[in-house]
């Protein structure tokens, strides 16, 4: 006797595209519901691995298209007919079922999710998965891991290949962190499932195969290269020329501009990347854009955004001309170049209704322009003076950095 759920493939106004997640037991594992919609689509999509998994079905198998790009468009021509989609255990777990839900209406798509890796992860750890970080690596830049190795930390990282286990392993002992435990899980929830542990700085294990998902209990030391949680990172965390916001004020400038999940930021005259990296340290989805003129500059944000987190930062070239094609900001920073003709007016310009800008001076001239945009604009003017211990012959004093003129205003 079919349960109600299972009714639901044969009524009329059934969603005519079903997203089935599969584990690494293949159709054995796949529920009532789950088989029944397979057995009648006319197209089931998927991977070479998902198609191997599932065997034959009655319907048409076709393999995702390369470039993964162009599924989409083939899937949106099948609407009507009764489409399968395979995906890897839950759909909606860094896979395809965000792509797929963006194009295809709730009403119009039925969800079959099988338990994720990192679900199975904890369990296997007996790790609650709350109490975890979920990283994934697939397709992306190891150094995604980089802000959650916290002393302590539990680690869940989805791997791209069979070589991500040891690349971590080495990232981590060069970060201090080699006494770290590391465990691989391959092929969780098939017939071939192994889970082999190993420290960090003893990392032999061979013979991995691509499908893993590594555990990380991180030990670290005093010593070890932990990224710090608040805003103002020491300028030794950065390549840069001496041409960066020194870390006083830019925790004080990242306040001005106060960041909210989600949001995009300009930061103009970048140098050294520190305002946008910093800014998207605050939250996983944002993002920002760091316009500069050098090339080497832009080379040291390139290798600033990867290092640091591989942050969502776009580099483009000089302002005000790059500003041409780019998404509209939630809120800029001017750090450079604010006296040069047109680019304070183009940037506020592009800056969205209720956005922020900030801008920082140094020079006469720069506190001549900001005076003028604050009586234009209002907003609310500070000066900011720090002072640092230095020697003094065979003794101490402070000595006074270049003080910071700082305007934030809030676009109307």
């Amino acid at each position: 006797m079919l349960r109600e759920s299972d009714a639901l493939s044969s009524r009329q106004d059934a969603p005519w595209l079903t997203l089935v997640g599969l584990g690494e037991d293949g159709a054995t594992g796949l529920c009532r519901e789950a088989l029944v919609a397979l057995e009648q689509a006319e197209i089931v999509f998927g991977g070479e691995r998902h198609i191997a998994l599932v065997g034959s079905v009655p319907g048409e198998l076709r393999p995702w298209p390369q470039p993964f790009r162009n599924a989409l468009p083939q899937i949106l021509r099948e609407r009507g007919r009764k489409v399968c989609v395979l995906a890897t255990s839950d759909p909606f777990h860094y896979g395809i079922g965000n792509s797929l839900s963006r194009a295809i209406p709730s009403a119009e798509m039925r969800i079959i999710p099988q338990l994720s890796s990192f679900s199975m992860a904890c369990t296997r750890m007996r790790w609650p998965q709350e109490d975890c970080a979920l990283v994934s690596l697939h397709g992306r830049t190891l150094y995604r891991i980089v802000p959650h190795l916290q002393p302590e930390a539990r680690i869940l990282a989805l791997s791209w290949d069979e070589t991500t286990p040891r690349a971590v392993a080495e990232l981590m002992t060069a970060r201090g962190m080699g006494a770290s435990r590391i465990v691989v899980m391959e092929s969780l929830g098939g017939p071939q499932e192994r889970i082999r542990e190993t420290r960090a700085d003893a990392f032999a294990l061979d013979d991995i195969v691509p499908l893993n998902l590594i555990a990380v209990e991180v030990a670290a030391t005093h010593d070890s290269r932990v990224l710090p949680l608040a805003p103002g990172l020491d300028e030794e965390w950065f390549a840069h020329d001496g041409q960066i916001t020194k870390s006083e004020i830019r925790a004080i400038t990242l306040s001005a501009l106060a960041p909210r999940a989600g949001e995009l930021l300009w930061d103009v005259g970048a140098g050294s990347g520190s305002i946008a990296v910093e800014w998207c340290q605050r939250h996983l989805r944002n993002r920002a854009v760091a316009f500069e003129a050098r090339a080497d500059r832009a080379e040291r944000i390139a290798c600033n955004t990867l290092e640091l987190g591989g942050l969502a930062i776009e580099v483009q070239g000089a302002a005000p001309a790059g500003f041409a094609g780019c998404e509209a900001p939630d809120a800029v920073f001017i750090g450079g170049g604010l006296t040069e003709d047109g680019l304070f007016e183009a940037a506020w310009t592009a800056l969205k209704p209720g956005g922020r800008l900030v801008a920082n001076v140094v020079t006469i001239e720069g506190e001549a322009r900001l005076a003028a945009l604050h009586a234009a604009h209002g907003g609310s003017l500070r000066r900011i003076s720090i002072d640092r211990l230095a020697p003094v012959g065979g003794k101490h004093g402070w000595r006074p950095a270049m003080p910071v003129t700082q305007w934030r205003v809030e676009k109307p």
